[in-house]
């Protein structure tokens, strides 16, 4: 069995597993972080969404065994119920949470969004988000906690997440 070596969430860890292994099934079972959520397991809805190397990926279409040397980044490791990450915190404020099932997918897509574009418009937004599902509610107020978190964001000197309160 292959072992893997990658930083989770700022964590050096090794782990064996099968090679046909998903990372979304290690991160839940192996790790217990279960803020990613595993819905469709066909790469479908993005609930399963995680950063690697800061692009979004769809972790139930995505080997372990490919996070060798990577850095894994999971909803539990953007923030804590102590300390919202500015994305997570704008999600509240925007009231675009429903039942939960699908947010910590929209925030890790919207995380790597707002990376690659700092100040996206609507339809870049609709894009990005395109593949993630929510089945609650509409996309109106997700879109809306998108362009809060980017507009608080464009508010610091220097436009750093650590500065947005």
């Amino acid at each position: 069995m292959p072992i893997v070596h990658f930083n989770l969430n700022g964590k050096y860890v090794t782990v064996e597993v099968d090679g046909k292994e998903l990372l979304v099934d290690t991160i839940r079972n192996r790790f217990l972080l279960t803020g990613t959520k595993k819905a469709c397991g066909t790469d479908d809805c993005g609930a399963c969404t995680v950063l690697v190397n800061n692009l979004a990926v769809r972790s139930c279409a995505y080997l372990t065994c490919m996070a060798e040397g990577t850095h894994v980044v999971t909803i539990e490791g953007l923030g804590s119920p102590d300390h919202l990450h500015p994305i997570q915190k704008a999600f509240i404020d925007a009231s675009a949470v429903q039942c939960g099932y699908c947010t910590p997918g929209m925030i890790m897509t919207a995380f790597a969004l707002l990376e690659e574009n700092e100040n996206p418009s609507d339809e870049e937004i609709r894009i990005a988000l395109s593949g993630n599902l929510c089945r609650c509610t509409g996309y109106q107020k997700i879109i809306d906690a998108v362009k809060l978190a980017a507009s608080r964001r464009m508010q610091t000197k220097n436009h750093t997440w650590e500065e947005v309160k």
